[in-house]
């Protein structure tokens, strides 16, 4: 029957991406829908074939894995209870909004030897992880800048009405796009500055283990006309783009479902739970320089 999923969440991306890449996954079953407004839930649910679920519990007494797409502190909560009953998780990013709750994640998944899988969605596109592993182990990079401007809060866009993404901005949301592709090629950030900027952009330095620097500037509120997405690393090669993603989001969630399976069976995973918790750890040293006015380890803000 294939491996047993449900499904936290009932919003947009979680009908449009997780919801359709399970019922279309030949190795997946979508099993049961639980979301925090019980109407919603049963509405998903019949529209692929599930049980509605009102009860969490109840709903991971059933399944083998849960694909969660919630807000990252309520996603962190149910996560830890679906790892604790023993299943395995595929998360989207960011896992948490602490590097705290991140870390006990990812201390449940090991301590289990749970399967877990973070989606990045672009790292689940061929052109993007040949890209990552190929630049990874080639070297000599000095640096990376990145410019992410999304433009969400428009007419009909159906991410503009979220919360979360109102509070935490772009560093949030988009930061760990970027952070997905540039950790595994310049190494672990050991230091962060960052800054606000108008129409709550994130302007963040990056200083990496090896001595690289990243520079990024990230926002979901850029006029329209300024909409960007640019990842170059530079170094001893020059200037060299980043590969934009060459599956849709449906088709690229299916590889992260077989990517979880694939752990369940021995395989290494690089955007596992770990991973996300290293992310977050960036994301929080930022927030904490804007707040600080200064400079910040990665370490000081993990405390």
């Amino acid at each position: 029957m294939g491996l047993r999923f449900g499904l936290l969440g009932t919003g947009h991306w979680a009908a449009e991406t997780h919801g359709a890449a399970l019922d279309a996954h030949p190795g997946a079953v979508l099993a049961g829908v639980w979301g925090r407004d019980p109407a919603k839930a049963a509405a998903l649910a019949d529209r692929y074939g599930a049980r509605a679920y009102d009860d969490v519990d109840a709903l991971l007494a059933d399944v083998d894995a849960v694909a969660i797409a919630l807000p990252p502190d309520v996603q962190a909560e149910l996560a830890l209870r679906a790892a604790r009953a023993g299943k395995h998780l595929l998360l989207d990013k960011p896992v948490a909004l602490s590097a705290a709750a991140a870390g006990e994640l990812a201390a449940e998944v090991a301590a289990r030897d749970l399967s877990s899988v973070v989606f990045f969605t672009n790292r689940f596109s061929d052109s993007v992880e040949e890209f990552v592993r190929s630049a990874a182990a080639e070297g000599g990079w000095h640096g990376v800048r990145a410019t992410l401007f999304a433009s969400i809060f428009q007419p009909g866009n159906p991410y503009g009405a979220s919360p979360w993404r109102r509070e935490r901005g772009g560093l949030w949301d988009v930061g760990p796009h970027v952070l997905s592709v540039v950790l595994p090629v310049l190494g672990p950030v050991t230091r962060v500055t960052a800054l606000a900027g108008p129409r709550h952009t994130t302007h963040m330095l990056t200083q990496h283990e090896g001595g690289a620097v990243g520079s990024f500037a990230v926002t979901l509120d850029a006029p329209p006309e300024a909409k960007a997405f640019e990842i170059v690393l530079h170094g001893e090669r020059g200037w060299v783009p980043v590969p934009g993603g060459d599956r849709s989001a449906v088709e690229a969630f299916g590889t992260a479902v077989d990517r979880l399976t694939a752990r369940i069976g021995g395989a290494e995973e690089p955007c596992d739970v770990r991973f996300g918790r290293d992310v977050v750890a960036v994301l929080e040293a930022a927030e904490r320089s804007v707040s600080l006015g200064r400079a910040v380890g990665v370490d000081e803000a993990t405390g």
